[in-house]
């Protein structure tokens, strides 16, 4: 577990710093790519679903 949430954060630091530079690469996308599957399988993946369905219920329920 230690070791996921480490490569977790390094992933998140470098996608950050891609991100702050300007252009997202393939490269870069990669490791966008790899940081979502180590996210899905900490123990915070519940906690992001549960996020993303409650700003999309609300986002959906938005009338213009």
């Amino acid at each position: 577990m230690a070791v996921s949430i480490s490569v977790v954060l390094l992933l998140f630091v470098l996608a950050v710093i891609f991100l702050r530079n300007g252009g997202l690469k393939f490269s870069h996308a990669i490791v966008c790519l790899l940081l979502g599957f180590y996210l899905a399988s900490t123990s915070m993946a519940p906690t992001i679903h549960s996020g993303l369905t409650a700003t999309a219920d609300i986002v959906s329920s938005l009338r213009p």
